[in-house]
């Protein structure tokens, strides 16, 4: 499995980013898509992730500025960033959220993109 993530760049406070990530093989049958991020010196931190029903969750500090969106058929997922700030400044990492049923349990596994990074400036 490998993700491809895009749209990562620079822009000064108050702008907008949109991040794309597309997961491939395209048969791949994805349970949820979604971005976390990295801040210099601090933890990978959740952003916001879309099921494959369109069920969104977003971490507090995005709500009402990120919005998440996908596409089933393209196994892609879309980040649109505005009113962005400096503190959102951080490597972006797609991630993606499998499970497959098994005999007698379910196998989870999660894949990662390479990141892409985004800056803001003041």
């Amino acid at each position: 499995v490998q993700l491809q993530a895009s749209g990562g760049g620079s822009v000064q406070a108050g702008g907008s980013l949109r991040l794309s990530c597309e997961a491939s093989p395209k048969n791949l049958d994805i349970t949820r898509m979604g971005w976390y991020r990295q801040a210099p010196g601090k933890e990978r931190e959740f952003v916001a992730f879309i099921t494959r029903g369109g069920v969104t969750m977003y971490a507090d500090s995005v709500k009402g500025r990120f919005t998440i969106s996908g596409d089933n058929a393209k196994n892609t997922v879309y980040l649109q960033m505005n009113n962005l700030r400096p503190e959102d400044t951080a490597v972006y990492f797609c991630n993606a959220y499998t499970v497959v049923p098994g005999l007698g349990r379910d196998y989870e596994y999660d894949y990662w993109g390479q990141g892409t990074l985004v800056t803001v400036s003041s």
